[in-house]
């Protein structure tokens, strides 16, 4: 067994050899504790029989973990200083390939294809730079991947609104638009004290596991995902006036969004945080008619 990466002598130790220095525009925070590492991995459901896509593997802290328990591993790595690094950090491991690419530009679709013949079962598995973990969590989703889901490390108040429940203060289109793909759970909070550098914000890890088919079946997606931004527009605004406001020319057409609330019983003055995914989906598809 070689030594963990994700200590705080070794990370110092080779961030030294290579005279690294931490670019806050990436959003670089490395582990240093093997055994959130570790409960990562368990969280993600690894075996030999997973391939794992990570991204934004830093020194290789959570890839190594990563190459110990699945069969084969594909980082996305967007910061060139790093990649000399990662080759000698994860020398001892024949089963990872690094690309140097950023993932919201990369076809990830055809790289899976090509890296992962012959394996049923991919998981991504990262520890998000917190600056744009919302768009490669969507992109991920989105891009209809073949993964059974994601399990991330991210800022804790992200993690809450991601798998937050109507009624609530987190929730809002965030929540719905990855539990439309997804069954979001926050399976763990991590303290800030495990990374170097220390962010300056508490941590979770998250894991969102693909659903079969979605909760609710609209006629349009584009045009749900438009209903529900929307109607959060303005968090403090009833559903009502937030939907007049932001819809294309909504004004003009008050009555048809009156008529559409009062067809899929959702009362005008409620708030958008009220309402959930199943009664978005029956007024969006209630709306789309005068819309389209």
């Amino acid at each position: 067994m070689h030594k963990d990466i994700a200590t705080p002598l070794r990370t110092k130790e080779i961030l030294g050899k290579y005279g690294f220095s931490f670019k806050k525009s990436l959003g670089q925070n490395f582990l240093i504790d093997p055994n959130i590492l570790r409960n990562i991995t368990e969280f993600a459901g690894l075996s030999k029989d997973t391939a794992a896509i990570e991204i934004g593997p830093g020194i290789g802290a959570l890839t190594e973990h990563l190459a110990r328990t699945s069969g084969k591993v594909v980082a996305f790595e967007i910061d060139q200083r790093l990649i000399p690094i990662l080759g000698d950090t994860l020398s001892p491991y024949d089963n990872v390939k690094i690309i140097n690419e950023d993932v919201l530009e990369a076809d990830v679709k055809a790289i899976i294809d090509e890296e992962f013949a012959g394996y049923e079962d991919i998981m991504v598995v990262a520890n998000l730079p917190y600056y744009v973990t919302t768009p490669i969590i969507l992109k991920l989703l989105m891009e209809r991947l073949p993964i059974r889901g994601i399990c991330v490390m991210l800022q804790k108040e992200v993690g809450a609104r991601i798998s937050a429940k109507p009624g609530t203060k987190e929730y809002g289109s965030l929540s719905i638009a990855i539990q439309y793909y997804t069954e979001a759970e926050m399976v763990m909070t991590v303290p800030k004290t495990v990374f170097m550098p220390q962010p300056n914000v508490d941590s979770a890890v998250i894991r969102l596991t693909k659903r079969e088919k979605p909760p609710v079946d609209v006629i349009d997606e584009d045009f749900f995902f438009t209903v529900t931004r929307s109607s959060f527009a303005q968090r403090r605004k009833t559903i009502l006036n937030n939907l007049t406001s932001q819809l294309p020319s909504g004004k003009e057409k008050k009555e048809y969004i009156l008529e559409a609330l009062s067809n899929s019983g959702v009362e005008p003055t409620r708030r958008g945080e009220t309402l959930s995914i199943k009664e978005f989906g029956a007024l969006s598809d209630a709306l789309y008619p005068h819309f389209n």
